[in-house]
């Protein structure tokens, strides 16, 4: 049995029926926040009889919920069971849209991946033909692996640019018809879906099974074909009053009169990003400098991919050049940022953070030059460990939180 049924209300509405579905639930609850236990600890932390919550249990053992796994081997005298959540009573599945490709993931209820496609082959474009074809892809991906559809408990759909996750809306794609996307991609999918912005979630995967130790306050940096922070604080996801924070890239900073892809002038993005960086190459390039770098036009959304690759395999003098440079402003005014939050730590995530010193050796020195040094001296800079992964976990990881919000937070 899927955990979506031990989710919904009790079908038995006497008072004792009501009682039981909330021990059932409270057991759940204590071995999904707390880890294993023992029958007695479990009575006497639930404040139950060992006989009531011994029955209860035995139920969800033979509903599949939990599991028994065995006697404890430390222990003195009679040896008492120790009991945990079954990983495959659910599933979460995660699936994170690129402009020309999308990647989907599978979690099981211990945070453990079963399945992953990183890269599938996938050009974003605001039609029908385009969310159709989206839909069946995840569709033949949960058909491929071993998990049956009704274990899934949700989905969480990552999308770049302005998402309205309680409403479940995006408005950069998919926004033809006048209803929530989480409807139409329910209906497609068969399943419950949110709806999360791609930066948000990349930096709630960091948070939970990435780089972050008892960090509470943080900021996530997505450097990427564009830009964006993610932001946690006190341990939550900072959504902002409509749910648009973190549109750190379409700041107005530059007097440079470049039209931004948002339709603005002079946005942090036009000197610094993915997209822009394809600029500066190109135009130097007319300007007569040499490199062994040859950009695809047919892959303008990858371009940047290839700079990169440039400096990091290759060390290619005009990629590092480039690189280096706008990394070096990333950190002058990631330090505005440091002033006003004064984070515990700040993630470096996106496809600019596999360049490793080429980019944190300039965005570490621009920190220390134009920071407060209050504000510096015990704020930690790290490196994403997740990813090209950091999406998907984190999709899969905001669905779980989602919908397990009944057991763990009442």
């Amino acid at each position: 049995m899927s955990l979506k049924d031990l989710l919904d209300v009790s079908k038995d509405k006497s008072l004792s029926g009501q009682k039981w579905h909330m021990l059932r639930q409270a057991i759940v609850k204590r071995l999904l926040s707390a880890g294993n236990a023992t029958i007695a600890e479990l009575s006497s932390e639930l404040q139950s009889s060992i006989p009531t919550v011994t029955k209860a249990v035995n139920e969800l053992l033979l509903e599949s919920y939990v599991v028994d796994l065995g006697k404890i081997t430390n222990s003195s005298g009679r040896r008492p069971s120790l009991f945990s959540i079954n990983p495959t009573c659910s599933y979460f599945l995660g699936v994170e849209v690129g402009i020309a490709n999308m990647s989907i993931g599978l979690q099981n209820i211990k945070n453990e991946l079963v399945s992953i496609e990183l890269g599938t082959s996938f050009v974003l474009e605001n039609t029908q033909e385009s969310l159709l074809q989206f839909c069946t892809l995840i569709n033949s991906f949960v058909e491929d692996s071993s998990v049956e559809k009704k274990m899934i408990v949700g989905a969480c759909i990552n999308f770049s640019g302005r998402i309205n996750s309680m409403e479940g809306f995006s408005y950069n794609y998919f926004f033809s018809e006048n209803r929530p996307l989480t409807e139409i991609i329910s209906e497609q999918l068969d399943l419950p879906v949110h709806l999360e912005n791609d930066t948000r979630a990349m930096a709630f995967g960091e948070y939970s099974e990435g780089v972050v130790d008892d960090e509470q306050n943080i900021i996530f940096l997505n450097y990427s074909w564009g830009v964006a922070i993610g932001m946690i604080t006190d341990g939550k996801l900072y959504y902002g009053k409509s749910g648009y924070s973190g549109e750190f890239g379409h700041s107005t900073i530059f007097d440079n009169r470049i039209m931004c892809q948002c339709g603005k002038l002079g946005c942090l993005e036009t000197e610094i990003s993915g997209w822009s960086l394809v600029n500066q190459f190109k135009a130097a390039i007319k300007e007569g400098k040499q490199s062994k770098v040859v950009l695809d036009d047919n892959a303008v959304a990858l371009q940047h991919h290839a700079i990169i690759a440039g400096a990091l395999n290759l060390e290619d003098t005009l990629c590092v050049d480039l690189v280096t440079k706008q990394s070096e402003k990333m950190g002058r005014y990631l330090s505005i940022l440091l002033n006003i939050f004064n984070p515990d730590l700040l993630v470096i995530g996106g496809d600019f953070a596999q360049l490793g010193d080429y980019t944190l050796l300039p965005i570490q020195s621009a920190l220390k030059k134009y920071s407060l040094g209050l504000v510096n001296r015990d704020m930690r800079l790290k490196k994403s460990t997740l990813g090209r992964r950091a999406g998907v976990i984190g999709a899969c990881c905001v669905i779980k939180e989602k919908m397990l919000s009944p057991l763990i937070n009442n």
